[in-house]
């Protein structure tokens, strides 16, 4: 009797092979993140984290320095990405979820902490529309990435709403003004600040400032100047800075020659 020999069906060509028939071998995604862009935006979670437990502790003035320190840190993880050519889509979320907590987050409850908890469910409220102003304003930042003019921001951004809010606190608490003092300026302050950054306001962004150029000799004076007003009193400067910014980009809807 002769035994019929059953064809083995071939399953090799579904199994990908190094440079078959000059096909190149199938890419399996890579693991892992990249270390030294994640280690600031890391560090500047960590100093909105803090700006938290400081504003629990009653430590105000620690708190809004731990805020514009997250500043500088995010300002830095960007940058270095790019300059190291490690720019990621991981890092990307990372880098909003950080600003959420940092200058979402963190301006909020430091303010409801020092100022608007006396007010009852107006401070609540007023803080809460902060810190959804701040999450809305990341998520359509994130949206219109390589589509939006790069020399303005469309709201204003929530790292300068956090410099706004914390300016005031910190140059507040420098001068020996308690919370509950300002409280009813707070609860202004800070729900507006929160609409800000889901306006349609054009804030410069100053990415097309070129540092590179030649520049009169004055301007040289004036940002020495700055600097030094700066490390006298950076509390009142800050403060000043960036609620004028803010304020600029009000002006600039109704004077456009401000733009």
């Amino acid at each position: 009797m002769k035994v019929e020999e059953v064809p083995v069906e071939e399953t090799e060509k579904d199994i990908p092979k190094d440079n078959v028939d000059g096909e190149a071998e199938l890419k399996r995604p890579r693991r892992g993140v990249y270390l030294l862009p994640n280690l600031f935006t890391t560090a500047a979670l960590f100093s909105g984290f803090y700006a938290i437990i400081a504003a629990m502790n009653s430590e105000f003035v620690n708190a809004s320095v731990a805020i514009f320190i997250a500043m500088v840190l995010d300002g830095l993880d960007g940058r270095v990405a790019r300059l190291t050519r490690t720019q990621s889509a991981f890092g990307a979320e990372y880098d909003s979820l950080s600003d959420m907590v940092s200058f979402g987050v963190a301006p909020a409850l430091v303010a409801f902490t020092w100022a608007l908890a006396p007010l009852g469910k107006v401070g609540w409220i007023a803080a809460f529309i902060y810190a959804v102003g701040a999450a809305l304003r990341l998520a359509r930042f994130n949206t219109m990435i390589g589509t939006a003019d790069k020399r303005y921001f469309t709201g204003l951004p929530s790292p300068s709403a956090a410099a706004v809010v914390a300016g005031v606190i910190w140059a507040a608490s420098q001068a020996g003004i308690t919370g509950e003092s300002l409280a009813s300026v707070m609860a202004i302050l800070v729900p507006v600040t929160g609409l800000l950054m889901v306006s349609n306001v054009k804030y410069r962004s100053f990415k097309d400032l070129n540092l590179k150029g030649r520049v009169p000799f004055v301007v040289l004076l004036i940002a020495v100047l700055v600097l030094v007003l700066v490390a006298l009193e950076p509390a009142f400067v800050l403060a000043f800075v960036f609620c004028l910014y803010g304020l600029w980009g009000i002006l600039g809807v109704f004077i456009p020659k401000l733009r």
